[in-house]
């Protein structure tokens, strides 16, 4: 009776502790993105080098490579809204010291490089921090749609960012700009301060008896293990690796096919950039009200192919057809949060508690990986074929895999197979 008693209080009031967080952590975002945006347009003004945004690129991607793993290890070890509150304070404690640095006209190119990578790693704790809080605070008929809420917000900020940016940096000094940044981390601490976040008890494996405490090397190597034994879950970290390998060099260029292929201007590549963001943001709203099938994974597979359709429609785009890119980037961009939201919402519902730092991290570093691995060779391939076999390459490998999935079992039914953190032992991967 107190097991129906809790259920009932936690789906009944379950909003006002959630959005609490979220709305802190929507001001955290917007901040971020405003310093973002202010740091790459600094760079660019001072040096006017793609070397030096190419570096500046790196250190903002490789700490969620590298430091994900562990990180995620340590979320399921400590409180995770401790670690989000670390985090934010972190990320503003070393945005003080870059404001004093300019305030002060000390500042360095390498000043700018370290700060960035340290954000990015403080926030390769809070993401999974807030994710796997996120399964714990919302019931899980509403995960989806939760998820097109996130949607909605990353692809409202990517919109509104960059003008406002503009019109801050127009109005105050760069440190101006940071000190916007210090103060929405300081409201997303005040409200995770307002709120319990459950922490859920880790369960010993037969590996790992009751009392005994795992190394971290053990714990990073359990949500490995965890992953792999899971055949539709390993089935879908390998789409999403190779898909990011194949879809992102595309837009990385898309200045280039603006001017290459189309002829256009700062203006078009404005367009299509837009179309996209204004597309995600209707997406996200769609999945929140809609919610998605009742299996997410039908959800997320039916998107993927359109979203693919769309990708493709852009490569085969004539060069007198702009409108037609425009369109099919929306309808991609519209597409994409109803491919991303459900199967974050499926991982949260369906992983335990106690793995999902891991798990949550294990996937996104490997599907970031490949971004900078994309990215490298996309220029002497565009050189070599142009610009748009990407978006054919990557709308087709979208196509495919989508409905190629719709014929595997362990993908269909991923919410289904549920894997206990014990089995995870039983594999033979690095033992």
């Amino acid at each position: 009776m107190m097991n129906i008693e809790h259920t009932e209080q936690h789906q009944s009031k379950w909003q006002i502790p959630f959005f609490t967080v979220w709305t802190g952590q929507a001001f955290s975002l917007f901040g971020s993105n405003l310093v973002q945006f202010a740091l790459v347009w600094w760079l660019t003004k001072t040096t006017g080098s793609a070397t030096v945004l190419a570096t500046a690129t790196l250190a903002g991607i490789l700490p969620g490579i590298f430091v994900g793993p562990f990180a995620g290890a340590l979320v399921d070890r400590w409180s995770r809204r401790m670690v989000m509150i670390v985090a934010d304070g972190i990320i503003a404690l070393v945005t003080v010291g870059l404001a004093y640095l300019f305030a002060a006209g000390a500042v360095r190119i390498w000043h700018v490089y370290v700060i960035m990578f340290i954000r990015a790693a403080a926030g390769g704790f809070h993401w999974p921090a807030m994710q796997a809080s996120t399964s714990l605070m919302v019931p899980e008929k509403h995960l989806s749609r939760v998820a097109g809420l996130n949607q909605t917000l990353n692809g409202a900020m990517n919109i509104m960012s960059p003008p406002l940016g503009a019109l801050l940096l127009g109005l105050l000094p760069l440190q101006g700009v940071l000190a916007i940044d210090v103060g929405t981390a300081a409201l997303a601490i005040a409200a995770l301060s307002l709120v319990h976040i459950p922490q859920p008890q880790r369960r010993p494996t037969p590996a790992m008896p009751a009392g005994s405490r795992p190394s971290l090397w053990e714990d990073v190597r359990e949500g490995l293990r965890y992953v792999w034994c899971w055949p539709g879950l390993f089935a879908i970290l390998v789409m999403a690796t190779v898909l990011n390998f194949l879809v992102n060099p595309g837009f990385s260029l898309m200045p280039l096919l603006v001017t290459k292929h189309f002829g256009g201007g700062a203006m078009h590549l404005a367009w299509l950039e837009s179309g996209w963001g204004i597309g995600v943001v209707l997406g996200g709203l769609i999945l929140s009200v809609w919610g998605g099938f009742r299996r997410r994974v039908l959800t997320s597979l039916t998107a993927l192919v359109a979203m693919g359709t769309g990708i493709l429609a852009v490569g085969l785009a004539p060069s007198s057809a702009l409108w037609l890119a425009l369109g099919a980037l929306f309808f991609a961009g519209l597409m994409n949060p109803i491919v991303n939201g459900p199967l974050l919402a499926t991982v949260q519902a369906a992983v335990a508690p106690e793995m999902q730092g891991r798990v949550l991290t294990v996937m996104q570093s490997a599907a970031m990986a490949m971004s900078p691995l994309g990215m490298a060779i996309a220029g002497p391939v565009a050189d070599l074929l142009g610009v748009r076999v990407w978006f054919v390459i990557g709308g087709a490998a979208c196509m495919l895999m989508g409905i190629g999935a719709f014929f595997v079992p362990a993908i269909v039914y991923l919410e289904d197979n549920y894997v206990e953190p014990a089995v995870s032992t039983s594999t033979p991967m690095g033992t």
